[in-house]
C-alpha cells in the first residue's frame, strides 16, 4: 500500500486581522499563498481579551467559503443575508459567500479563552455567483468517532462510514483528531486530492516529525498513516479536490479574473454585492 509522505512543513506567522484580533496565519502567508482549493487557515487562540475583544466587525466576501470551527470560545455571526448565529465550544460555521455577503463576527464573552481555526475553501468558477449560505453547526450535530487510542470528530466528508454535517461544494474532508501517545492512525485519502495536517497539541511522526504549530503538507499520492509522539496529539487533518483554475486575489474576494475582483469592489462601494 503507498503512502503519503510529507511534501513541506510550514510554520505559521503572526499576524492580526479584523479590527485587531491576533492570530497565526498559515495558508495565506509569505510562505504558502495557497493550497488549492484552500486559501486561507488561521489559527487564533487567547486568553487575554485584548487579543480577540475587538472581533470582526461588518466585512465583506465573495466568490469562496469561510469555514470556522471553534474549540473553545463564544462569538455571535450575523450577515447581510439575515442570518444569524452563534459559535460556541466545539461548534462550526460554514457559510457559503457565493455573490457576496457582508458579515461579523464578534465575541460573547470578555474574559476566558477563545480558541479555533478559521479555512476559506474556493469555490469553482460556475459557483462563484450563487446565492450565498450559512450553516451553523452546534457541536451536538459532529459525530464523534471513538476508537482505541483516541477519537475523531468528523466536520465534513466520511470517515469509517461516518460522514461528517458540513457540506462542501466540491470535495474535501475535514476532521479534528485526538491521539493518545504513540498511537497509530491510518485513514484513506482520495487520490490526487491535495491533503495537509496541522497540529494544534502534541506532535505526530509521519517520515518526519510534526510538532505542534506545524503543518504538514502531504503528497497527493496514497492513504495516510502516522503514529502520535510521546506525548499525543491533536491536529486538524484537511484534504480537498483541487479546482485547477485561476485565481485571482484582492483583500475579501477571490474570483478567476482581475477584472471580476475589481467589480466586487466596484459593486460593495455601490451598495450592491449582496444585491
Amino acid at each position: 500500500m503507498i503512502t503519503r509522505k510529507i511534501n513541506k512543513i510550514i510554520q505559521g506567522t503572526a499576524t492580526s486581522d479584523g479590527a485587531g484580533v491576533n492570530l497565526t496565519r498559515i495558508i495565506g502567508s509569505p510562505e504558502l499563498n495557497m493550497l488549492d482549493p484552500f486559501l486561507l487557515l488561521d489559527e487564533f487562540g487567547s486568553d487575554d481579551p485584548n487579543d480577540y475583544i475587538a472581533g470582526f466587525p461588518p466585512h465583506p466576501h465573495r466568490g469562496f467559503e469561510t469555514i470556522t470551527y471553534m474549540l473553545n470560545g463564544k462569538f455571535k455571526h450575523k450577515d447581510s443575508a439575515g442570518n444569524e448565529g452563534y459559535l460556541k465550544d466545539g461548534s462550526v460555521q460554514w457559510m457559503t459567500a457565493g455573490r457576496g455577503v457582508i458579515h461579523s463576527e464578534m465575541p460573547e464573552q470578555t474574559e476566558g479563552l477563545v480558541r479555533g481555526f478559521q479555512l476559506w475553501m474556493n469555490l469553482p468558477k460556475k459557483l462563484k455567483m450563487i446565492n450565498p449560505a450559512y450553516n451553523d453547526i452546534p457541536a451536538e450535530r459532529i459525530p464523534k468517532l471513538n476508537f482505541n487510542g483516541g477519537s475523531a470528530k468528523i466536520i465534513a466528508g466520511t470517515y469509517q462510514g461516518i460522514e461528517g454535517p458540513g457540506k462542501p461544494h466540491t470535495g474535501m474532508l475535514y476532521h479534528d483528531i485526538y491521539l493518545q501517545p504513540n498511537i497509530n492512525f491510518e485513514i484513506f485519502i482520495e487520490h490526487g486530492w491535495n491533503a495537509f495536517i496541522y497540529v494544534y497539541e502534541g506532535s505526530i511522526i509521519i517520515d518526519r516529525k510534526v510538532y505542534k504549530t506545524q503543518m504538514a503538507i502531504l503528497e497527493q499520492t496514497g492513504n495516510l498513516e502516522l503514529n502520535a509522539g510521546n506525548d499525543g496529539a491533536q491536529y486538524i487533518l484537511v484534504a480537498g479536490e483541487p479546482l485547477n483554475e485561476p485565481v485571482a486575489r484582492g483583500g475579501p474576494f477571490v474570483m478567476n479574473t482581475k477584472g471580476e475582483v475589481l467589480q466586487a469592489f466596484t459593486d460593495y462601494h455601490n451598495g450592491v454585492l449582496d444585491k
